[in-house]
């Protein structure tokens, strides 16, 4: 059986279906656990709060949130991130989120619930990533204390 790359699977089926590798979507995407469906890129530009798959120009794939559309680019970040990476443009968007399947249950980008979950989590971005920072901090020093203590 031959591997096909994310583009050609959205190319041949219109939609790709596979499960995250990584935290930096949570909590709404858990690692091995949930699926995730993607659609192919519109021709039209993203909006913000849209989760694009895309292919960075070093080949890793990624899927982050767009926080802020700007004229030649967007500025993106993991929901479990608090630095931003921008420089992202239409070139290397090859999908997008449209839904998320949790437990056997589907969850589309257009569930009310996820919109709330969506301008909660993203419209208080300075809250959280000021939370999520010292979250790393508080692990760091423990892990410091556990090492020296040993």
């Amino acid at each position: 059986m031959s591997k096909s790359t994310f583009e050609e699977q959205l190319q041949k089926n219109g939609k790709l279906i596979y499960t995250n590798v990584g935290d930096s979507m949570m909590p709404l995407i858990r690692q091995d656990k949930d699926l995730l469906v993607i659609k192919k890129r519109p021709n039209s530009r993203l909006k913000k709060y849209d989760v694009p798959l895309y292919r960075r120009d070093s080949g890793q794939y990624v899927l982050h949130r767009i926080l802020k559309v700007r004229p030649h680019d967007y500025l993106i970040c993991g929901d479990n991130r608090w630095h931003t990476e921008s420089g992202i443009t239409d070139r290397h968007i090859i999908g997008v989120l449209s839904e998320v399947v949790r437990n056997g249950k589907s969850i589309p980008v257009t569930d009310w619930r996820y919109r709330l979950y969506v301008h909660i989590w993203c419209d208080f971005f300075p809250v959280r990533a000021f939370i999520i920072r010292c979250i790393m901090k508080l692990r760091k020093i423990y892990r410091r204390r556990k090492y020296n203590a040993k």
